[in-house]
């Protein structure tokens, strides 16, 4: 009898570990990862939880191409495709998207970067995204959002919001900032703000903003980790009274990115999204 239970036991917590090593989707409950009112803030008004199989849904979204002459502004080392499964892939419940080291249009190596430009736009709410990061010298993933009609002028004056960027050569830190006329990279005037995570390689994580009138506010998961004020001062320090799209990519190399190199012996490398939710308030 002892020997019985005893098996049952291994069986049940054999079962249990398995259970909770594999990623279990939630269904979207609205509940605000910060200090609010709980369940009755939002309400869901778009997802992709990616319950299907090939290229990314093309009623959610669309890409960005290209190597870009200045590698989007940033000397960035990929070619960014479109339509490509190595590169942007929907399976077993995630997607993938992943740089693979393959010369492509007189680049070195390949990438997606995929956008709801025109599929998803939104002034205001909460956008959460549930994922895992790749690891390695020279990657650059990241989470963010640009203005839909650039009403204020072309970058950094219509703004840009950073959800989650990490670089490889500086593991575990998330870094989410902002970028407008007033505080940008190019002036060392940006303003940001870091986590440490120490698994972020390895589990999934949710990625959060909450934007409103008066501010944004980053997290990830219920750890609020920066906070962007509006100044009530005009555009040029808050451009962020218009509708923005969320863009999700894999760069390599960069003028960030690639600061101490690329590690070629790493690829392919992945970011997998679990899901991408977006909330607004009722």
């Amino acid at each position: 009898m002892m020997r019985a239970f005893i098996a049952a036991l291994l069986i049940f917590n054999s079962f249990a570990a398995t259970s909770c090593a594999e990623d279990n989707k939630s269904e979207p409950t609205g509940v605000k990862p910060g200090t609010g009112t709980g369940t009755g803030d939002y309400e869901l008004v778009w997802s992709d939880e990616f319950n299907y199989s090939g290229l990314p849904d093309n009623k959610k979204w669309s890409y960005d191409t290209g190597g870009n002459a200045s590698g989007w502004g940033n000397n960035e080392a990929q070619h960014y495709t479109a339509d490509r499964l190595k590169n942007a892939e929907v399976k077993n419940g995630f997607l993938h998207i992943t740089a693979v080291k393959e010369d492509f249009e007189e680049k070195k190596y390949t990438s997606a970067r995929l956008i709801t430009k025109g599929k998803g736009d939104w002034l205001y709410g909460k956008i959460e995204v549930r994922a895992k990061l790749p690891d390695g010298r020279g990657m650059w993933p990241a989470i963010w959002m640009l203005p839909t009609d650039w009403i204020y002028g072309g970058w950094p004056a219509s703004g840009e919001i950073d959800i989650m960027e990490n670089v490889g050569y500086d593991p575990y830190v998330i870094v989410g900032s902002a970028h407008t006329e007033s505080y940008n990279h190019v002036k060392g005037t940006h303003k940001s703000g870091t986590i440490n995570i120490a698994d972020c390689y390895t589990e999934f994580h949710n990625y959060i903003v909450e934007w409103e009138a008066k501010e944004y506010r980053v997290y990830v998961d219920d750890k609020l980790y920066f906070t962007f004020k509006n100044e009530n001062t005009g555009y040029k320090a808050w451009p962020f009274d218009k509708r923005f799209h969320l863009l999700l990519n894999v760069a390599v190399g960069g003028n960030w990115g690639g600061a101490q190199g690329i590690d070629d012996s790493i690829f392919p490398r992945t970011m997998t999204v679990d899901y991408v939710r977006v909330y607004q308030r009722k």
